[in-house]
């Protein structure tokens, strides 16, 4: 745990993590319920109807431009977005790679905080990887965002804007130079997202909920990624949202998850995976592993063997992911042939696994990277 989190007990088996308390972002459109937003806009003088609007062109249109709201008065139009669609994002830096078909920004919040976001096209699918909080408390060692530390947790409106100016950008052609619709979400930008509960939680009603009220998107589509906060991840299988988890375990034996997911020390492996079973079984649908393969740290095929053993039977999907280093770091990606057995052996014990198509090498792509390189 880094200086820069605190930790305050709660019921035994529990774990609050605080962000250091920053300037607060201004409150926006998406932060609200369509009756919260409803109460807003009576309350700025104008009839209720006009949140209805308002959200069409937030969610829908995905424009916060006045003068494209031409079923709105002038006068309304601009009152109602100064009111209640400020600016949160300020862009600071975005490069490209894949011919276009990855782009990855940089974005300053209000208090000057930095923030990463990567929108990538497939053939089949547009997604979006979205940070939860600026920095991250979880001190992963082979992370650059868990090297920086925990600066503060994000709004639910500014996580949601990550993914309306990523449906901007992808229905604008900028993906490979055709519009595309936006189809995925993954929680896997910066932050521990189930340390930022409340606000990821209202972040994912925003996505689902069906236009005008949210973006439409499916829940099938959304992955929340998460290192183990077991608390958490019951509370998310009671909130009727049925998402993807998935789990960054990275070891299959709790002594070197313990060096690389210090949170391990709290909530170990046996907790961890009954935590993910119970959510598979109370939401029918299946969790994920995500499995970083690092040079002879985690990818032996011992640890493949044993891996498999963790997992055989559950309802899982492991994504075995080459590691994208960061600079002056020890950490580094498997061998080809070490990627490969791993995957043999986790095949042979009958465990679903596929190696991720690792993107943004070339423009500092590991999660936190490019953010602290512009910092």
């Amino acid at each position: 745990m880094t200086e820069a989190a605190r930790t305050t007990a709660m019921r035994p088996g529990e774990l609050k993590l605080e962000a250091p308390r920053r300037g607060k972002p201004p409150r926006h459109l998406a932060d609200l319920t369509p009756d919260e937003r409803r109460t807003a806009v009576v309350e700025l003088g104008h009839p209720a109807y006009r949140a209805k609007q308002l959200s069409h062109h937030y969610f829908s249109r995905h424009t916060t431009d006045p003068s494209a709201m031409s079923d709105l008065s002038a006068g309304a139009r601009e009152d109602l977005v100064s009111a209640l669609l400020p600016p949160l994002l300020t862009p600071v830096r975005a490069l490209e790679c894949d011919d276009g078909a990855t782009r990855k920004s940089v974005w300053r919040l209000a208090d000057g905080s930095l923030v990463e976001s990567v929108v990538m096209r497939y053939v089949d699918r547009t997604t979006v990887c979205v940070s939860s909080q600026a920095g991250c408390g979880m001190n992963c060692p082979f992370c650059a965002t868990g090297q920086a530390g925990l600066t503060r947790n994000m709004s639910t409106a500014e996580i949601v804007e990550q993914v309306v100016d990523a449906a901007r950008v992808a229905e604008s052609g900028a993906l490979g130079g055709t519009p595309a619709r936006l189809s995925n979400v993954v929680f896997m930008g910066m932050g521990e997202p189930l340390a930022n509960y409340k606000a990821v939680v209202g972040a994912l009603r925003r996505m689902t909920d069906p236009e005008p009220d949210g973006l439409g998107l499916s829940r099938r589509h959304i992955v929340v990624s998460t290192v183990g906060l077991v608390p958490a991840i019951n509370k998310l299988a009671e909130e009727d949202l049925d998402v993807t988890l998935a789990i960054s375990l990275h070891a299959p034996d709790d002594e070197l998850r313990d060096e690389l997911v210090p949170l391990n020390t709290r909530y170990p492996l046996k907790d961890v995976v009954a935590a993910a079973r119970r959510y598979a079984k109370r939401t029918g649908r299946r969790w994920s592993v995500e499995y970083a393969l690092i040079r002879d740290i985690n990818d032996q095929a011992w640890r493949a063997d044993a891996l498999g053993q963790l997992l055989a039977g559950e309802l899982v999907h492991v994504n075995l992911i080459p590691l994208n280093p960061t600079p002056g770091s020890k950490w580094t990606a498997s061998r080809s042939k070490d990627e490969r057995e791993f995957v043999r052996r986790l095949e042979a014990q009958g465990v679903n696994v596929t190696v991720r198509d690792t993107r943004g090498r070339e423009i500092d792509g590991a999660c936190g990277q490019l953010a602290a390189s512009t910092a």
